[in-house]
């Protein structure tokens, strides 16, 4: 550990001796306690050894409290990991310290006292059918530690204290090259995002296209497309870094890349070689932006009811019905379309996948396309691209325009990107949660009341600190799923539980933020207030936190077993 580090939190009396041992020794009890929640839950649910959806359905809360129980140790695993790393490398901070033991303080209090799976929805071992043997099990003499002193008072205060000087503690990249591609991308987003961001959102304007053509020119597009296809070819590592920084900036901004990133995935893993030849180049350079056209009216997340018709005929197909929730949908020039072939198949298989070119929209005449007609969803935020209603009447696409030229391919297709399309959410969760992080300790110290800066008074800086804490915990899961992913190991699970934890996170920031601002947090002039709304969409989109709890929960259970 870093010796002017440990000295001056000896100083203060705040750290804990043998920090990194003890968090060690406390994971293997979060661990054991997390397996005794797995077997309590597995006898609820999949009794039998094969989970049963009828009774996974009947213990919802359970599972999803299992999911988050796991999601909770696997985040202070990965916060331990981080730890680790910077300590070997010389570098751990007091203020390290501190977010390593709060967060390891607040997080096994919240295993054996509760977890809040959202508000109102308080977790607690019983619910799970974890045995009282098993919770005393957890409180070792290292948990008791870290519950009793981890997420102190004090602790807490000198973390705010440590933040004032705009420390939010070292992200851990480990990598030079990531670091300069952070630095480049947090200039463009302070230079040409930030400035502009709350007022394109009061407008309800769409991105300049001068933005977008700077982040094709910056490689946004093609970040991950490999360099045979004109990509960068660099890891989801790097696809977490910038969107991270972009999203700090504006949601909007850092969430361009994902219809591309999306669209980029399903042709280079389900694409004819001839696909891959012609979309992939166009969609790194930026020259086509693809949009994803999924979800229906009434079907939300069950993929398996959707209704739009994709007829053959001819050298085409004949695509009829309704589209909703489609992002930056008049603006694109390709829509990867997910309609019914087959409809005498039931459920997935009926399902393909379609590259739909579209004539980009205009002001005047946002669809232009024979056959396609749309129209805007007004919402609270995440408002630079809009949101739009699709309806498709004989809308024509070429039959050679088929992901992979097979039928049948589409959900399997689709589902094969779910991985690197929740880990970029989570990276956009991260961005949102220290941008609310930021606002909210920027008002605090400016703001006086009572003779002193609000950042002074201890249930202001309270939140700040614990924003800080949680923040970190959410971007190190992020990276560890990330790079899972780069590793080309299978991460659908880390890759959910990234985004369970960050959307929730992203969240509770800007909702304390909003807190901090008082009444001015209320008002549409402050940027926290686009904030807030910004965050509550990332709780919902990319799969909703209940269906995200559901899928850990299933695959969890299906894994080990």
């Amino acid at each position: 550990m870093n010796e002017t580090a440990t000295a001056l939190s000896s100083a203060e009396g705040l750290m804990i001796p043998d920090l990194l041992a003890t968090c060690g020794q406390a994971l293997e009890a979060a661990d054991a306690y997390r397996a005794a929640a797995q077997r309590a839950v597995t006898a609820l649910i999949a009794p039998a050894g094969k989970v049963d959806g009828a009774r996974l359905e009947a213990e919802q809360f359970a599972a999803h409290g299992y999911a988050w129980t796991t999601t909770y140790v696997e985040a202070l695993r990965q916060a331990l990991g981080w730890a680790q790393r910077l300590d070997a490398a010389g570098t751990l901070s007091e203020l390290d310290s501190l977010i390593l033991q709060a967060g390891f303080g607040e997080y096994l209090s919240q295993l054996w006292g509760g977890i809040a799976l959202s508000q109102g929805e308080i977790l607690r071992p019983a619910d799970m059918g974890v045995s009282d043997e098993d919770v005393h099990a957890l409180y070792t003499p290292a948990v008791r530690t870290l519950t009793e002193r981890g997420n102190s008072n004090a602790v807490r205060m000198r973390i705010a204290e440590l933040m004032t000087d705009g420390q939010f503690g070292a992200q851990g990249l480990d990598d030079e090259t990531l670091e300069l591609v952070r630095d480049q991308f947090r200039r463009f987003a302070e230079e040409e995002v930030k400035p502009d961001a709350h007022g394109w959102h009061l407008r309800d304007e769409l991105i300049p296209l001068s933005v977008v053509e700077h982040l094709a020119e910056l490689g946004v597009f093609g970040l991950t497309v490999p360099e045979d296809w004109g990509g960068l070819g660099m890891g989801k590592m790097a696809m977490c870094v910038v969107t991270e920084e972009l999203s700090r900036a504006y949601i909007g901004v850092g969430s361009l890349g994902t219809r591309s990133e999306i669209a980029a995935e399903l042709i280079r893993l389900g694409g004819t070689e001839a696909q891959k030849q012609h979309w992939l180049p166009k969609i790194a350079s930026g020259e086509i932006l693809p949009t994803a056209v999924f979800t229906e009216p009434n079907v939300g997340s069950d993929l398996g009811s959707l209704r739009t018709r994709a007829v053959k005929d001819g050298d085409v197909y004949r695509v009829t019905g309704n589209k909703t929730w489609i992002t930056h949908a008049a603006r694109t020039d390709m829509m990867t379309l997910l309609a019914r072939t087959d409809p005498d198949e039931p459920g997935y298989r009926g399902l393909s996948m379609f590259l739909a070119d579209k004539p980009r929209g205009t002001d005047d005449d946002p669809f232009p396309a024979e056959g396609m007609t749309g129209g805007e969803i007004e919402v609270l935020g995440y408002r630079g691209m809009k949101e739009y209603e699709l309806g498709f009447d004989g809308f024509e696409v070429k039959a050679e325009n088929l992901l992979g030229e097979v039928e049948g391919e589409g959900f399997k297709q689709l589902m094969a990107t779910f991985e690197s399309a929740r880990i970029q959410t989570a990276a956009r969760a991260v961005g949102v949660a220290q941008n609310a992080m930021e606002l909210g300790l920027g008002y605090a110290m400016d703001r006086n009341q009572f003779g002193k800066p609000i950042v002074k008074f201890p249930r202001v800086a309270g939140k700040l600190a614990w924003m800080a804490v949680e923040t970190m915990l959410a971007r190190q899961l992020t990276y560890f799923a990330a790079r899972e992913k780069d590793s080309d190991r299978r991460c659908d699970i880390e890759a959910g539980m990234a985004k369970l934890l960050a959307a929730r996170v992203a969240w509770a920031n800007a909702d304390n933020a909003v807190q901090i601002h008082g009444g001015n947090g209320y008002a549409q002039e402050y940027e926290i207030s686009r904030v807030l709304c910004d965050a509550r969409i990332l709780n919902i989109f990319e799969g909703a936190a209940e269906i995200q709890a559901q899928v850990i929960a299933r695959g969890l259970i299906e894994r080990r077993n």
